[in-house]
């Protein structure tokens, strides 16, 4: 699993700046899938070799949009600023706490210091995670040797940058691989791992003690109790499982409200690690921004996905009911319009004995084969029924494809050039491929292969 990076610091500061230049700058505001605005704040970066996982913890936040308000003062946000340290020292690997040079040291930076170094462990005699504090927009010499100021804030020493042009970025990043823990070989495990991820209070626990018949996470209304991702191993239809449940972070002394909102890492580390994830939405909440976000951690990750409606039976009901839900959650999905949906309730019971057997038919999905001859059949009668539109005179040609591996199912299609491979009709293939061959609730990656490519 890639080390998880978390930028953490105040408004204004550049967090945004960096985070896509830690991205190489190619990390788009929106993600280009047709019919999607989803807000991207996690994104892989790599130095020397390392890749990671960097998350911008101050892109959460559904009430500003995923946006601080410029005209606030980032003082009236120190309770949101205190959260964010919080989950960032909690669950990351390393953190990267942003300051402006031009500010100097200001009282939400000496608030986001204290909460890192209270809550920091000790692992083998050294600080866990390992913090670094980053001094942006220091544009010249003067201003990167006025960074030593920020020694006050007693992390250790300060790194000057400018992200906007990334002058001083390869002595952080030089230093934040090197803390990169060492990465252990494990014992290789053949289960099927099934992830549990939802926002806090949706019924996590409860579906995961109900799905294994005993008490095995503690049940509690307060968003946010269990602390850990915890594994259960157990056997279903004679395979072997592990499911994985996670959650938000239970709070901690007085800390404010809100630090739910920044429980994405937890989440992000267990999908990494899931083939198939079960998404609980909470019924009486209906879907919100923070679901979005937690489907969209899924999509990147090409996970395959089964969407459980809980707490269905706090729903009152009627005719249409069920239907009404079914559409706006696939309107509001729409990026992940294949998956299916369970609507069930981890109180009750309701439908929960079609959870497992669904997830495993799921993942029997992402494991399927096309032979090159069934693939092409396919291939053959889209363009018929179908033809590719014409780009400044010239049409795309698909000359044959292939199914080059799975988990997820990955095709790679010989085209006479890439540049005319919209997306739209990328979209309508892989439409054509489900019609043909199902791929229920799993990914499919389409990667289109031009003549000069093969060349090259």
């Amino acid at each position: 699993m890639k080390p998880i990076v978390a930028l953490v610091g105040r408004p204004n500061v550049g967090k945004s700046t960096l985070f896509n230049r830690l991205a190489g700058e190619r990390l788009a505001i929106v993600d280009d899938t047709p019919g999607t605005t989803r807000d991207r704040i996690v994104a892989e970066g790599e130095w020397n070799g390392r890749p990671f996982d960097v998350v911008d913890t101050g892109g959460i936040d559904p009430t500003h949009g995923g946006k601080t308000p410029l005209s606030v003062d980032s003082a009236d946000f120190i309770p949101e600023i205190r959260a964010q340290a919080l989950m960032a020292v909690h669950d990351a690997d390393a953190v990267l706490f942003l300051t402006d040079g031009t500010a100097g040291v200001t009282s939400p930076d000496r608030e986001v210091a204290e909460i890192l170094r209270r809550y920091q462990k000790t692992v083998d005699g050294q600080s866990w995670p390992p913090i670094f504090v980053v001094v942006n927009k220091c544009e010249n010499a003067k201003q990167r040797s006025a960074a030593s100021e920020f020694y006050e804030l007693g992390l250790g020493d300060p790194y000057p940058l400018s992200a906007i042009h990334g002058t001083g970025t390869g002595d952080l990043l030089d230093a934040l691989v090197d803390s990169f823990p060492t990465q252990a070989s494990t014992e290789e495990d053949d289960s099927i791992k099934i992830a549990i991820a939802g926002k806090p209070n949706a019924g996590k626990s409860s579906l995961l003690n109900k799905l294994v018949g005993e008490e095995r996470a503690i049940v509690s209304p307060i968003p946010g109790t269990t602390r850990d991702s915890i594994d259960t191993h157990l056997v279903v239809e004679g395979l072997p499982v592990t499911l994985i449940d996670t959650a938000g972070i239970r709070r901690r002394g007085k800390i404010e409200r809100g630090v739910e909102k920044y429980s994405v890492m937890r989440s992000f580390k267990a999908i990494e690690r899931a083939d198939v994830v079960l998404l609980i939405i909470d019924a009486a909440e209906g879907i919100t921004s923070q679901d979005t976000h937690i489907a969209g951690f899924i999509l990147d990750a090409w996970k395959s996905t089964v969407v459980l409606v809980n707490k269905w039976d706090t729903i009152p009901k009627d005719s249409q009911t069920m239907e009404d839900y079914t559409l706006h959650i696939r309107r509001e999905l729409n990026f992940m319009d294949y998956v299916p949906m369970l609507f069930i309730s981890a109180l009750t019971g309701q439908r929960l004995d079609q959870v497992l057997p669904t997830a495993l038919r799921v993942q029997e999905e992402r494991m399927a084969r096309i032979t090159t001859a069934m693939l092409n059949r396919v291939l053959r009668d889209a363009q018929d029924a179908h033809p590719a539109p014409s780009h400044a005179g010239r049409q795309l040609k698909i000359y044959y494809g292939s199914q080059v591996r799975v988990d997820p199912p990955t095709f790679i299609l010989h085209v006479n050039d890439t540049k005319l491979f919209h997306f739209s009709y990328r979209r309508y293939l892989e439409n054509k491929f489900r019609e043909a061959y199902g791929f229920i609730g799993t990914p499919i990656k389409i990667i289109a292969k031009g003549h000069r490519d093969e060349k090259e």
